[in-house]
């Protein structure tokens, strides 16, 4: 028997090393948690996507009484980027969050769902994406999506 061995690379960094556009990219990200709707669990998540275009694309987590029927703030603002900029590439997703009356101190990672669709964004257009997850005590940096999702499901596998 082999074995696999699977690790990751990310950067912790604080808000005050980063550049004007990942602090920019923070900040929408920060700012789209009040447009959450997030009655039941009180766990609002505010995300900004950056196209190659320089468009800056914002979305925020949206519960509903039948719970499977809400939709994660990664994947509410990567559907709207891809339905009105289908040729444009995401450059970087930056995550918040925002419970208790104030943003984590920590920060938080996507869903498995979310990793899986931000794989097919950065396969579709063959260019990595990078994240910044913001936590107040530091900020999580990952140049690609495979760090934090190294055994993907990809369309090709299945042929």
């Amino acid at each position: 028997m082999n074995e696999l061995k699977i690790t990751a690379k990310i950067k912790v960094c604080t808000y005050d090393e980063l550049n004007i556009s990942e602090k920019k990219l923070i900040d929408s990200a920060k700012k789209a948690v009040y447009t959450s709707y997030a009655p039941y669990s009180r766990f609002r998540v505010g995300v900004a996507v950056e196209l190659e275009n320089g468009q800056i694309i914002t979305g925020s987590n949206q519960e509903n009484a039948a719970f499977p029927s809400g939709l994660c703030a990664e994947r509410t603002a990567l559907f709207y980027a891809n339905a009105q900029f289908p040729d444009d590439a995401v450059e970087k997703i930056s995550i918040a969050a925002f419970t208790k009356g104030d943003f984590s101190e920590e920060p938080i990672t996507p869903c498995g769902a979310c990793r899986q669709v931000i794989m097919e964004v950065q396969n579709r257009f063959n260019h990595p994406v990078r994240l910044l997850l913001y936590g107040k005590s530091k900020i999580y940096v990952i140049d690609t999506i495979e760090a934090i999702l190294p055994l993907s499901f990809k369309l090709a596998d299945d042929k």
